[in-house]
């Protein structure tokens, strides 16, 4: 195993060097993300690369949210070769740039326990350890605001379009056709582009990927739709709910797992084709997801979309096709049988995210639980009454909520491992403190000439 490896890995630099000689690259920025999923890197020398590939790239962790105290703060930079990509929007005559996303290692080369995306590969072991992959298709939706003539970003929204409208109305089409060619450019595969529900809000899916490559991929797209809107004068965000009163954006997650090249959750005999495995992952993820929903849903600003009326369910259930369900199975099935878990938003950290429900539906194929039953009534016009009399549940309703429902649950200590649990609370907490005590624009016009 060690050979293939090795093997694999130095065709896979051979052809890296192959490019970055077609491409003239000059400059390769080392990526990785800190504790919320932010985009990080540093910026070496394509003469360097030999270094970069060995992993002698030194940073201070120290200084990046959520990882080393002071005196342990030398952190080193480990490529995936695989994540290699020019960045089409740096190519001139003669000259490019490229990336790689990176994992972070401690000085003895072994992997660090405050990087998320060794806390996702944990979870991909875990799952493989009974004999599955993780499948993932994240769906990431955004807002296009204005930037002002100094660069700063606006409150106006960049266009006025709606579901599914064309131009003229849709203003940022031409944005999506940007960001699709850069993307693809970077070896992503797209599905679909089209402008969403609420005024200057967009979606670009991408195909699905193991859920490594599906978090790698989130973490660039994000990067690259923010860096292409830029170029337009505009402000790409995934806040998800940077405007009252109309729908937020939504990172739906579609999740299923493989044995080999079987969905482990497809079975042609059951009514609704899905297998014992698939009832039992919904199971789990209904019983955990209270528990990881801080994780999921990481803002304050996160608990202004999971309201009832604006497409985010916030109601536990499950359904074959229902959407104010929390979790739906879309119609696809065969090899496109996947459970989509409907309440994460984009703002999350994407290896939190999928690590956290793969391993509550893990729990719940482990446990063998039972799913109950599914709800295919409109949830959202239920009164409170029909909701209890079906069981039915609320996720919680702030961050303050959550962040309780996760130090009461276990499967945040237990996925996200000490350091990540204990940094990503203590982070949590005083971010919830920090918006207890501000005075905000609606106190302001409320209370200030009233009382």
């Amino acid at each position: 195993m060690a050979v293939s490896n090795l093997s694999a890995s130095t065709t896979a630099l051979d052809q890296i060097k192959q490019t970055i000689n077609e491409k003239s690259v000059e400059l390769l920025h080392l990526q990785f993300v800190d504790i919320e999923g932010i985009l990080k890197h540093v910026t070496v020398t394509v003469e360097q690369l030999e270094d970069v590939v060995e992993g002698k790239m030194m940073f201070d962790g120290s200084s990046i949210t959520g990882f080393s105290p002071i005196n342990k703060s030398d952190l080193y930079l480990q490529p995936d070769l695989s994540t290699f990509a020019v960045l089409p929007w740096t190519v001139e005559a003669g000259y490019s740039e490229a990336r790689f996303l990176c994992s972070v290692a401690n000085p003895d080369g072994t992997p660090y326990e405050g990087d998320t995306r060794n806390v996702l590969k944990k979870t991909v072991e875990r799952a493989a350890d009974k004999g599955y992959t993780i499948s993932v298709g994240p769906e990431l939706e955004f807002f296009l605001f204005k930037n002002d003539d100094n660069g700063y970003t606006t409150q106006e929204l960049a266009d006025k379009a709606g579901y599914f409208e064309p131009s003229p109305h849709d203003l940022g089409e031409r944005v999506r056709l940007e960001i699709y060619r850069a993307l693809k450019a970077m070896g992503f595969t797209i599905e679909a582009s089209h402008h969403e529900v609420a005024e200057g809000q967009h979606e670009i899916n991408f195909k699905y990927g193991d859920a490594l490559t599906a978090a790698d991929r989130s973490t660039t797209y994000k990067w690259v739709v923010k860096t292409i809107a830029k170029k337009f004068g505009l402000h790409a965000t995934f806040m998800p709910k940077p405007v009252f009163g109309i729908n937020g954006s939504g990172m739906h997650v579609n999740m299923s797992f493989f044995k080999g090249n079987e969905n482990a959750f497809f079975d042609p005999s059951d009514e609704l084709q899905l297998s014992k495995e698939a009832y039992q992952f919904i199971a789990g993820v209904l019983e955990n997801v209270k528990s990881f929903t801080a994780v999921t849903n990481p803002l304050v600003n996160s608990y202004k979309r999971l309201v009832p009326g604006y497409e985010a369910p916030v109601y536990l259930a499950w359904s074959a096709s229902n959407r104010s369900a929390l979790i739906r199975i879309p119609a696809k099935k065969g090899l496109a049988t996947r459970v989509e878990l409907r309440c994460p938003d984009p703002a999350a950290n994407p290896y939190l995210t999928f690590a956290v429900i793969a391993a509550a539906g893990l729990d719940g194929i482990e446990k063998e639980l039972e799913a109950p039953a599914p709800v295919n009534e409109d949830i959202f016009h239920m009164d409170d009454e029909e909701r209890a009399f079906k069981g039915i549940t609320n996720l919680p309703g702030s961050l303050e909520e959550a962040i309780k429902e996760l130090e009461a649950g276990e499967i945040g200590a237990k996925t996200l491992g000490e350091h990540v649990y204990t940094e990503f609370v203590a982070l949590k907490k005083s971010e919830w403190d920090r918006y207890r005590i501000a005075i905000s624009s609606w106190e302001i016009e409320n209370y200030h000439s009233k009382f």
